[in-house]
């Protein structure tokens, strides 16, 4: 919702102008109609309904899109009202229509495709850089380092951690804690959540490169670039450890022996890039979050099941600044 809004301004030309003209490029081979629905839905100014923006989508694009899909028709006619012009051929949406939602949904999935897969692991990799620096600071100082490390569009000041806001507004926790989320596409000022009895979330720009955007190397290249640093089979044993399994599917999958994928688990448990825990009469294998950095690293295209997110715990925004 926040790269759309942005492709319809201007703002942020150094950081984002060369990845508004690589996705407009991608965009015109949608169908206008399912364009205009995006479009529309997430205008430059002003609110955009929260439904949007739901907590599945922490889960991935698939389950973000479903839970969209799942809106009731009662939310749906509320959440509609905070667009500032609704057109008449968004009625059957608001109305909660089957095909309406059916249609939003294939829109959205196909808006991801052109305009943010391309670039979803620069994506990915300025959010985990983001993440490991909050880590940090919340090791090193607890929450109070955490929050105070937000800046500068945020300031704490305990017990209130203060923004700049388009308008006056209080949100009030009451005890149900707050969900940080970092967005590479969230410009300048934090937003949140249009409705404040919804699970309280708080989007925060991320300190992106200029370069962020940088398309990654052909896909041939970079497994190139794994298998010289571990080895074929080794790297190709690391692959199948993301999802978590035993030694036999770990051979199954990377096309070796017992034998040689045990040799491969072990050298890489050594190195720190993988982990073996006992899970009743089996041992799993994962990667840690080394094994996992040095992979998303090396990794190129599109990543079933790693295309939610990224910023994409929870439900993020209703509200933005309209500079």
């Amino acid at each position: 919702m926040l790269s759309l809004n942005l492709l319809a301004t201007r703002q942020g030309r150094a950081v984002f102008d060369t990845w508004r003209a690589q996705a407009r490029t991608r965009l015109r081979l949608l169908p206008r109609r399912q364009l205009y629905l995006v479009r529309e839905l997430a205008p430059p100014r002003g609110n955009f309904p929260d439904f949007l923006n739901p907590a599945e989508g922490s889960q991935g694009l698939a389950e973000g899109v479903q839970a969209i899909r799942s809106t009731s028709r009662r939310r749906l006619r509320e959440e509609m009202n905070v667009l500032s012009a609704t057109p008449a051929w968004l009625r059957p949406l608001a109305d909660g229509e089957p095909s309406a939602l059916e249609s939003l949904g294939q829109a959205l999935h196909r808006y991801f495709d052109a305009a943010l897969t391309p670039c979803w692991s620069a994506v990915r990799a300025q959010i985990e850089a983001d993440r490991a620096v909050r880590a940090r600071d919340m090791l090193r100082g607890g929450v109070d380092a955490l929050l105070s490390s937000l800046g500068p569009s945020l300031r704490w000041r305990p017990p209130v951690l203060e923004t700049a806001y388009p308008f006056d507004r209080d949100l009030r926790l009451d005890g149900r804690g707050l969900l940080l989320v970092p967005s590479v596409f969230c410009w300048q000022t934090p937003i949140t959540l249009t409705d404040p009895t919804l699970p309280p979330v708080l989007v925060y720009p991320v300190a992106r490169t200029q370069h962020w955007w940088s398309p990654q190397r052909a896909g041939g290249e970079t497994r190139m670039t794994l298998e010289r640093l571990l080895g074929h089979g080794r790297a190709a044993v690391l692959r199948v450890l993301e999802d978590g399994c035993t030694t036999g599917e770990a051979a199954r999958r990377a096309g070796v022996t017992a034998a040689t994928a045990s040799e491969h688990v072990r050298i890489l448990r050594e190195a720190e890039l993988a982990a073996s825990v006992r899970d009743r009469n089996t041992v799993l294998h994962v990667l840690t979050p080394l094994g996992l950095s040095l992979l998303r690293a090396n990794r190129t295209g599109q990543v079933a099941g790693d295309r939610g997110p990224s910023s994409r715990p929870g439900r993020r925004t209703g509200h933005r600044t309209g500079n």
